[in-house]
């Protein structure tokens, strides 16, 4: 055990530091949700992950995004958070992969190499191919549903997409999914009703045409409960 892992171990236990160690993780989308979720992860002493985003940090993002800040601006993603990652645990066997999946990359980048896909995406494109190949090759997969235009804390919670309510997200992400004969998928998701005067409309580039404006923690809070729930399945299943 390494000394910066002390309290984990009190908690964890040895072993359970050993699963964490021997697990492989792939976490897609490393914006407000997924920059938290890849931190808790490698804070928690992860042993591999492969992290996926074609995005550069953007002015925009640093009131919600772990990688965004004035010094940051135009950096790609995947390097800046594969840094701060690789400085938490040294000996991280870290892949980076920058790029937007398409449905064949999504395929192919899923592997049952995997013990668990965080699918941090905010388009419903790519999160559908990204969900669609976990399934396909029996890979376990937890998906963030949307955090924008919401503000309760207490709203968020995991759950099968079948039991969501008042997300526009998850309603859409569910319709498309039993198109290929998908009915269940964990999610992350909040029951709080969103403020609909808070949507902006886009150029419908990178398969984003809407979004909603978000606070500094809703985001974060996505990621935290997405770590949760693949850190305590590692902790006892790996």
């Amino acid at each position: 055990m390494a000394k910066w892992q002390e309290r984990a171990e009190l908690l964890f236990k040895e072993e359970g530091l050993t699963n964490l160690k021997n697990a492989n993780v792939l976490v897609v989308g490393l914006g407000g949700v997924g920059s938290f979720a890849a931190e808790f992860l490698a804070r928690a002493g992860v042993g591999s992950m492969t992290i996926v985003d074609g995005d550069t940090v953007d002015i925009t993002n640093i009131n919600r995004q772990l990688p965004a800040l004035h010094s940051t601006v135009g950096l790609p993603k995947v390097h800046v958070v594969g840094d701060r990652l690789m400085d938490i645990n040294p000996e991280l066997k870290l892949i980076r992969v920058q790029e937007f999946l398409s449905p064949e990359r999504a395929f192919e980048i899923v592997s049952e190499e995997f013990n668990y896909v965080l699918d941090c995406i905010d388009s419903v494109t790519p999160k559908l191919n990204l969900i669609i190949a976990a399934k396909r090759k029996r890979v376990k997969i937890i998906s963030s549903m949307g955090a924008g235009g919401k503000m309760e804390a207490s709203k968020v919670k995991v759950a099968d997409i079948t039991n969501t309510v008042n997300c526009m997200f998850a309603k859409t992400i569910r319709r498309r999914l039993k198109e290929h004969k998908i009915d269940k998928l964990k999610v992350v998701f909040s029951s709080e009703i969103q403020d609909e005067t808070s949507l902006k409309m886009t150029d419908g580039s990178n398969y984003k045409k809407s979004f909603y404006g978000t606070n500094s923690y809703m985001p974060g809070l996505f990621g935290l409960y997405a770590a949760e729930t693949v850190i305590r399945y590692l902790l006892k299943k790996v």
